[in-house]
């Protein structure tokens, strides 16, 4: 597995407001674990849409492993052009500083939001363009990852394409292997 799309929850849809915030960490060493360990077996890209929350997160990890020289790359992928320009100055700030930090930027339709079939072949060209998927996503609470998660198993039926979730007793193991060291 040479590249991987990471997407998951939202933010708010966690009750998270603060990309800082403490449950935010423990979302993140979640992914970096995930990560580490597929490294190990010749992960080279991860690819993030740049959604708040759980892909902006993943692209703070790439970021953080990349200082730890490890050899990863970033791809922020979005479905159209400008996708942020809607968001408050914070989530734009955060959005760019993901994104200048990238290795690669591209929107999947090269013109700004007209429609939701927008997100549709964001999804399909993510599919047709990685080797798998992590998502941050417990299939016992709904939300936007839904409908990729949904997607991405139809498409696994029919080839090779993994499917790693994050659900939330992960999440819990995660925070008590961290409140264990203290």
């Amino acid at each position: 597995m040479k590249s991987l799309f990471v997407s998951g929850y939202k933010n708010f849809e966690l009750g998270i407001f603060k990309r800082d915030a403490p449950e935010a960490g423990f979302i993140k060493e979640a992914i970096k674990r995930r990560l580490v360990g597929l490294m190990d077996d010749g992960l080279e890209w991860v690819i993030i849409s740049g959604q708040m929350g759980v892909e902006l997160w993943a692209g703070e990890v790439v970021m953080d492993l990349k200082k730890e020289d490890y050899a990863l790359k970033l791809a922020v992928l979005t479905p159209f052009l400008n996708q942020e320009s809607n968001w408050n100055e914070g989530n734009q700030l955060w959005y760019n500083e993901i994104v200048g930090a990238a290795d690669y930027v591209a929107a999947v339709t090269k013109r700004e939001y007209e429609n939701p079939r927008q997100f549709q072949l964001k999804d399909q060209f993510v599919m047709d363009h990685t080797d798998g998927a992590l998502l941050v996503y417990d299939t016992e609470r709904e939300g936007a990852p839904k409908f990729f998660y949904e997607k991405a198993k139809h498409y696994a039926e029919n080839g090779d394409y993994p499917i790693f979730l994050v659900d939330f007793y992960e999440l819990q193991e995660v925070v008590d292997s961290l409140h264990a060291d203290f």
